[in-house]
């Protein structure tokens, strides 16, 4: 009797292990339990499922005959497939389609296999003709979300920000996306993404400004790092005169560098010039944009009219010069003017938090994907840091970023200010902290801290 006591004792603390384990370290459990049982869940019950699930096709005529010659029925066949190969997050499957299968059979019966297969997600994304990738999720990725690792940072102006549904990472990269609009209400996590956002681009070589039209409140702790501040609306509009001055002279020193002489190798933007002499890449991150288009008279509706037009022409004409838009605001509608939509169209990059109100979610993502407008408004509030983002290619996904305090993110600011290159032209709305703290880095950055996103 003595012995079953035991017995059992050690199966309740191994179980209460598993559990502790299964909450507080979800890849060490995935790995020890997780992936050994769904990986023999699908191997066994594969056929059947993808047969539920009317994946499959009828046998061919050979088989066909060979069943009948063994008084037997062909069964229907199944999508060839690869071993389940495990990631941090899940498994992998290679997926062969059967002849007059498409990739939007298996996505329409995604959520039947995640129940089949108890995971918790199941994602489908075509590789090749004829091939697909079915990775399933076995746990809620983003309910806590860590920094993403130094080494997925793969080259200038590209950026790990947030972590996606499937697992993998959302990386900024500006040269591929060089515009982006951010849309979300209060507590809704935008500022995080944000702080992540600037402080990635504050360890590159790159010039950042901010218009704030909040007074500074929001960019004001980043200040060490900026190389301008705007934050008045009048500010606003002569910082834009000058970023406009900046681009066209970009331009003319492009064109300049494709006259040079006959062995000269021709350019259209800053990337193709020689490193001494290319211009350092420039970031303007414009934050609550509302704020910034606001007008009470006709003298601001003139006003405004004029930095939506600075603006376009920066969206349009910005990435050949290493000119990139972050604009960031609650929401983004009617009260931009005339302009609203042709910037909007320029912004290709598209994150949108939960919002106030269903028009600033079709603003952001409606001309993408209609279900991803809806997928933004379904963000619950008990979930800050949860988004959908999108781009130009109607792709999109739900990813959350890492929390990252203001504090830390201001120290990232202050440690790297020996990095603010010399503009002369924006020496006059330089922030004066900027002024004063500008000179050799001081310490190393300091790391972000991880915790559950609650801003």
């Amino acid at each position: 009797m003595t012995d079953v006591l035991w017995v059992l004792i050690l199966l309740l603390l191994a179980v209460a292990v598993l559990v502790a384990v299964r909450r507080r370290l979800p890849v060490l459990f995935w790995w020890l339990v997780g992936y050994p049982v769904v990986t023999l869940r699908v191997l066994t019950s594969y056929r059947a499922t993808m047969d539920a699930c009317g994946l499959t096709v009828p046998a061919s005529a050979v088989r066909r005959a060979t069943a009948r010659m063994m008084g037997r029925q062909a069964a229907p066949v199944p999508p060839r497939r690869s071993l389940p190969r495990p990631t941090g997050s899940g498994l992998v499957m290679r997926l062969r389609m059967a002849a007059g299968q498409a990739p939007e059979d298996f996505t329409a019966s995604a959520d039947r296999l995640r129940h089949a297969w108890g995971a918790h997600a199941v994602h489908v994304r075509p590789t090749k003709p004829g091939r697909l990738e079915l990775r399933l999720v076995g746990w809620d990725v983003l309910a806590d979300v860590r920094p993403a690792r130094r080494s997925l940072q793969t080259g200038p102006l590209s950026l790990p920000l947030a972590l996606r549904e499937d697992g993998h990472w959302h990386v900024r990269d500006f040269r591929t996306v060089p515009h982006e609009l951010i849309l979300g209400a209060t507590q809704s996590g935008k500022s995080v993404y944000l702080r992540n956002l600037l402080c990635g681009l504050a360890r590159q070589p790159v010039a950042l400004v901010g218009i704030d039209c909040k007074w500074g409140v929001e960019l004001a702790p980043f200040a060490p790092r900026l190389s301008a501040l705007a934050d008045t609306p009048d500010r606003a509009n002569d910082l834009l005169d000058v970023l406009v001055e900046e681009m066209e002279a970009r331009f003319r020193l492009i064109g300049m560098a494709g006259g040079a002489g006959p062995d000269t190798v021709l350019t259209s933007d800053v990337w193709g010039l020689p490193e001494k002499v290319r211009p350092v890449p420039l970031v303007v991150v414009v934050d609550e944009v509302a704020e910034l288009f606001l007008a009470a008279s006709k003298d601001d509706e003139k006003r405004r009219d004029a930095m939506v037009t600075k603006l376009i022409r920066l969206a349009q004409l910005g990435r050949a010069a290493g000119i990139y838009l972050e604009v960031c605001g609650q929401r983004f509608g009617a009260e931009l003017g005339k302009g609203a939509t042709m910037l909007r169209a320029q912004l290709t990059g598209r994150v949108c938090h939960r919002v106030n109100d269903e028009t600033s979610a079709n603003m952001a993502l409606g001309d993408i994907a209609p279900e991803a407008a809806l997928a933004a408004t379904s963000i619950p509030a008990e979930r800050p840091g949860v988004a959908v983002i999108g781009d130009s290619s109607g792709g999109w996904s739900r990813v959350r970023s890492p929390h990252l305090t203001l504090n830390d993110a201001a120290a990232v600011c202050r440690d790297t200010s020996g990095l603010v290159p010399e503009l002369p032209k924006f020496d006059s709305f330089r922030p004066v902290v900027a002024k004063e703290l500008a000179g050799p880095s001081l310490a190393a950055p300091i790391a972000p801290t991880a915790r559950p996103v609650t801003e």
